[in-house]
């Protein structure tokens, strides 16, 4: 981490894996009188740059809440705006191979178009070598709907006869979600002056420490990136004991 903001920071103390509930697209072009799509396209070019910056600063592991089980509720227009939006970034393969970073998208992908399950295959094939950086898009994602999908592969594991169920544990049940092999986050950011996690990694954040703050996605930079690991490191972790 030479010549980055946290060179002074002891090997082994920076977060392994930051999650990050992208909230404030909708207010942010409210306040600006543009449509809720012109937030989204600019709280696109934000996950980018923060990205980026987590690559540079030494983060692992970075997962974004992008779209939720919930936000199908939202007009059909914005809907198929964010969508459209996702068509555009999943094309941009170069991108993706430029910045080394692997690409995984976690939730159900039944309810997606054809088009858009096709392209979310190929991106995660294309980067399945690269090794800066895991970056996980949480889309069509729910955390109780995560915990669900796991519980049934183990049943239908039991059931099958191909798992004793006296296997079960912690582990066993972390390796069925859909963050399978990476660490659980040790920080979640959540923009935009909300203070709740909206079913975002319920089971993975059990030790997390949560950092809110009042300044909507669009609008977030690497400083502020920044600001919330200072905060992170400032912090006692202790799991439980004393």
């Amino acid at each position: 981490m030479a010549n980055t903001p946290f060179a002074d920071v002891p090997s082994g103390s920076m977060p392994a894996h930051i999650g990050i509930i992208l909230d404030g697209n909708g207010r942010w072009a409210k306040k600006r009188g543009l449509p809720r799509s012109a937030g989204h396209r600019q709280g696109a070019d934000t996950f980018g740059k923060i990205a980026r910056h987590c690559r540079e600063i030494g983060v692992k592991n970075l997962t974004v809440y992008a779209f939720s089980t919930e936000n199908w509720k939202r007009p059909p227009d914005e809907v198929e705006a964010l969508m459209d939006l996702l068509r555009r970034y999943l094309t941009d393969t170069y991108k993706h191979r430029d910045e080394n970073a692997r690409l995984r998208f976690l939730g159900e992908r039944g309810p997606l178009s054809s088009d858009i399950r096709e392209m979310i295959e190929r991106v995660e094939h294309d980067s399945a070598a690269n090794t800066a950086i895991n970056v996980n898009i949480a889309l069509n994602y729910g955390g109780r709907d995560e915990i669900v999908h796991a519980a049934r592969a183990i049943a239908k594991q039991c059931s099958e006869g191909t798992l004793d169920w006296k296997l079960i544990n912690e582990h066993l049940f972390s390796e069925t979600l859909y963050t399978a092999g990476q660490p659980d986050p040790d920080l979640i950011i959540r923009p935009s002056g909300e203070q709740r996690i909206s079913n975002f990694l319920l089971w993975q954040s059990a030790y997390a420490e949560f950092v809110f703050m009042d300044v909507l996605w669009p609008d977030f930079t690497p400083a502020h990136l920044d600001q919330a690991i200072r905060v992170f490191l400032s912090r006692n972790r202790r799991f439980g004991g004393v």
